[in-house]
């Protein structure tokens, strides 16, 4: 059957399977939910924006002919996961998810763990200390309760509107990032403490190692329940998975 995949992207793993995939001439497109204002080069076509709910996407699947979605979406994009799951099973759309095995707690490490964002903003609620907060830009201002600390923001965009922190300092960048880089950030900025989803990978992995090596406690949020589904771990799986499906004609 002719292929005409749909890949919700937004990682580095989605990213190298659209560069897989259309290196093996298979037809697909990339969505993005547009919170990027310079998205990285995906290598099939790009649409940015979300789809108006299950309802939307389902509509979209069909009116687009799509015969199968790889889930590449970031672990804790829970909402969009959920979405694909109830939109392929309505519309009979083969689906599955390309995920990063979560970061496993090592014996060096020293983890606070928290369920989620009002976890971790919970935790924060403690004297004055300079943290690293590495939750992204769309999760900021709910880390306002907590203004005694002078923060580190690594950030793809420069933020677009006031931060709600009287002391921050934002570093404009896009990873992968290494050890030793963020070994010599996390120094120069003198952290004490850093903020992190366990977004898995090892993209991100680099200030996770680097605390490690420093002795830096980490607030690690653990990633949001996902309903299941069909999961690879490589993009290798998932072209294995894309071709399996369409030689059973799925």
């Amino acid at each position: 059957m002719t292929v005409n995949l749909l890949i919700l992207g937004g990682t580095t793993e989605a990213r190298r399977l659209a560069s897989a995939v259309a290196e093996a001439g298979l037809r697909g497109t990339v969505s993005l939910a547009g919170r990027v204002e310079r998205p990285a080069p995906q290598g099939l076509p790009l649409r940015s924006g979300g789809f108006g709910g299950i309802a939307g996407l389902a509509g979209y699947l069909r009116e687009t002919a799509v015969t199968h979605v790889i889930d590449g979406t970031h672990p804790f994009a829970a909402q969009m996961s959920a979405n694909a799951v109830a939109a392929c099973a309505e519309t009979g759309v083969p689906l599955l998810a390309l995920t990063r095995p979560a970061w496993e707690q090592g014996p060096e490490d020293h983890w606070i763990r928290v369920p989620d964002i009002a976890g971790a903003v919970a935790e924060l609620d403690r004297p004055a200390a300079r943290v690293m907060l590495a939750v992204g830009r769309m999760h900021l201002a709910e880390f306002a309760p907590n203004p005694q600390h002078a923060y580190l923001l690594r950030l793809v965009d420069p933020p677009a509107e006031p931060l709600p922190f009287p002391e921050h300092h934002v570093v404009v960048d896009r990873g992968p990032f290494t050890r030793d880089a963020d070994l010599k950030l996390l120094t120069d900025h003198r952290i004490e403490l850093v903020v992190s989803k366990n977004a898995g990978g090892s993209g991100a992995r680099a200030k996770i190692d680097a605390a490690r090596a420093l002795g830096l406690p980490v607030i690690m949020i653990d990633r949001p329940a996902i309903p299941p589904r069909a999961e690879a771990h490589s993009v290798e799986a998932a072209l294995a998975w894309l071709h399996g499906a369409t030689e059973r004609g799925v």
